[in-house]
């Protein structure tokens, strides 16, 4: 009977699908993984400009250095005109303001140890002391880079000489000037001085402190230099200022 076929037909299809679908390899269940036993990946490190600086400072010497070489060249040759273009070009890239963007690369380590009295380094010191602070207007800012040149030279060229401590007090101040107005540059500086020699009679620990506290908004680093100068210098007028710099910083806390 037609009713009977249809249910018939159908009772069969079911039973060939139940046969095919268990003959057929089924995926075997999956258990949730256990957590991972192994330490998570460290964070990525944080950009950082070392090598982008070093590669300007480089960039920087090597190109002062190819103008030099240039202007002695064309003198040697009596090319008087391009050694002239080599000489004005010079000056063109010492006036360009520059920036130390770290001061871990530019400022000189504090363990320098101020050894030996080199006449050389004496001659340099005394060259920029006649630069320095002399002139008017452009003049002056221009001689106040020709003595940053020498002192940096002085540093550079001589690591142990009596002279850095002195130097580099004399960079803290031209990096204070108006001419540079780098005042992160000045404190390291004067810091330099003191460090390299610690029976200084300059008042570099002072200037520090003040550029500390007043433009570069360090306190704590302020009064650790203040609480120095009572302990470690004998002027009475810098021991009451500090004396009266730690009592303010102490009253604003």
């Amino acid at each position: 009977m037609p009713g009977r076929r249809v249910i018939l037909s159908t009772a069969i299809v079911v039973i060939v699908a139940a046969t095919i679908y268990a003959q057929t390899p089924q995926p075997a269940a999956t258990s949730p993984s256990p957590k991972s036993s192994r330490p998570s990946p460290p964070p990525p490190a944080k950009p950082t400009d070392v090598e982008g600086v070093e590669k300007l400072l480089a960039a920087r010497k090597e190109y002062k250095e190819a103008l030099e070489q240039l202007r002695q060249h064309y003198i040697s040759v009596a090319d008087y005109e391009k050694a002239r273009w080599a000489e004005e070009e010079l000056v063109s890239y010492h006036r360009i303001p520059k920036q130390p963007y770290r001061l871990d690369l530019d400022v000189p380590p504090p363990n320098l140890q101020a050894l030996h009295n080199y006449p050389e380094a004496n001659e340099l010191f005394r060259r920029a002391m006649q630069f320095k602070d002399h002139g008017w207007g452009t003049d002056y800012i221009d001689n106040q880079r020709r003595a940053e040149l020498l002192f940096q030279q002085l540093l550079t060229t001589y690591p142990q000489s009596d002279k850095i401590s002195d130097a580099a007090y004399q960079l803290g101040d031209i990096y204070e000037s108006r001419a540079f107005k780098q005042d992160a540059r000045a404190a390291a500086y004067f810091e330099r001085c003191f460090q390299w020699n610690p029976k200084t009679n300059l008042d570099a620990r002072l200037r520090a402190a003040r550029l500390y506290e007043r433009s570069l908004n360090e306190r704590a680093k302020a009064q650790q230099i203040y609480q120095e100068i009572t302990t470690h210098e004998t002027d009475q007028k810098r021991v009451e200022e500090a004396q009266a710099r730690l009592n303010a910083l102490s009253a604003r806390k």
